[in-house]
């Protein structure tokens, strides 16, 4: 299993991750296309970074992003994983390599996004909760952060 990153330029990589996002966030959750996708995607983007975990004969798993929150944050978000790969530790590769390259790059800190039944898996990781749950996309959410 391999975690590639890369950036919005890179369109090849980001079809993969976008097919990705599509399947777990519009297919399986009914989000919008439109709700899911947003200027982080775009080529020339320079803030964000995305990642995929391929398995070892090269099949998309996961995907993934962070961009630049401020100059001392990132925002980690789109975190999707194919159910048939859930379950396996493929999120939490995918996220620790997320914040491994956000450390090198110099930033501290990382907020994200969780939906409700994602706050367990994303504690685990060390991430605490920062300010009151909401709704986004019709899908309870909790903000949370962590240090790098």
């Amino acid at each position: 299993m391999t975690v590639e990153l890369f950036g919005t330029d890179d369109r090849a990589r980001m079809s993969e991750a976008i097919a990705v996002r599509i399947e777990v966030f519009v297919d399986e959750q009914r989000i919008t296309l439109e709700d899911e996708l947003d200027g982080h995607d775009e080529a020339g983007d320079s803030q964000a970074v995305h990642a995929l975990v391929r398995d070892a004969g090269g099949n998309v798993l996961a995907a993934g992003r962070y961009y630049r929150a401020d100059e001392r944050t990132v925002q980690i978000g789109r975190m999707a994983v194919r159910a048939a790969a859930r379950r396996s530790g493929i999120g939490r590769r995918l996220l620790d390599a997320l914040m491994e390259d956000a450390r090198r790059r110099g930033y501290v800190r990382a907020t994200l996004n969780a939906q409700d039944h994602a706050v367990g898996f994303y504690a685990g990781a060390g991430f605490a909760a920062l300010g009151a749950p909401f709704i986004e996309c019709d899908i309870p959410h909790q903000g949370m952060e962590r240090t790098l």
